[in-house]
């Protein structure tokens, strides 16, 4: 592949690959990267006894911030979540709505294995890095729906508790998005070069096979 579409398709997929490893670390081990976060003003307690002023949704656990600090729980992936307010209402985040998010990991691995074959030059690996790219781009939209059903979930149960609560996106929802259109680019950079390298090939064999044509009198010409 010339290196037009070469550099510019790897360079994507290394930054989509790059962006998912750092979501998929998530929470609790990355405390910014959480997918979805609420901000209260300590009416409702969630995971905990205690009220709080901030929780965090994660891949691998949950983090909240009480009055004595921010307590983060490494759960793994498909927990669930209760929150309470001063009524005693409740309302329960199911493991059903967090299980999905780990869709996030396994499109990062199909990501990396996208950029070791596109750094080939053969014509045939390139179409597999091609394919293989919105594979992973697939996953990654599967994962960014997933999380769009996880922020809209928890937004519309909270709200049922009449409380004062703020439910906004985290770090690693926009993250997954910026992932899916790199990934969208890089897949459509390889196989843009290989059409291109393919089409070079076939140029270059018909000259080869025609030969140059010289005119009419060049037929009785003595070699």
């Amino acid at each position: 592949m010339s290196r037009t579409y070469c550099i510019p398709g790897v360079f994507f997929l290394f930054s989509a690959w790059f962006l998912l490893v750092l979501v998929s670390i998530s929470l609790p081990s990355f405390q910014a990267m959480d997918i979805t976060r609420v901000h209260s003003s300590g009416q409702v307690a969630g995971g905990s006894n205690e009220a709080f002023t901030q929780f965090r949704f994660g891949i691998w656990g949950y983090c909240v911030d009480l009055a004595s600090g921010r307590t983060c729980f490494k759960t793994g992936h498909g927990y669930s979540v209760t929150f309470v307010n001063a009524q005693n209402a409740q309302v329960t985040i199911g493991s059903s709505w967090t299980r999905g998010l780990a869709v996030l990991p396994v499109a990062a691995c199909v990501a990396f294995i996208a950029l070791l074959l596109s750094v080939s030059q053969h014509i045939t690996v390139t179409l597999v890095a091609s394919l293989v790219s919105f594979l992973a781009a697939l996953l990654t939209l599967i994962a960014f729906a997933i999380n769009i059903a996880l922020y809209a979930y928890v937004k519309h149960e909270l709200g049922t508790l009449n409380i004062s609560e703020t439910t906004i996106t985290g770090p690693g929802f926009w993250l997954t998005f910026v992932s899916l259109l790199l990934l969208i680019l890089a897949g459509c950079t390889v196989c843009f070069g290989r059409r291109r390298d393919r089409m070079a090939g076939a140029t270059n064999n018909s000259y080869q096979l025609n030969g140059p044509k010289g005119g009419f009198l060049s037929r009785f010409r003595r070699n």
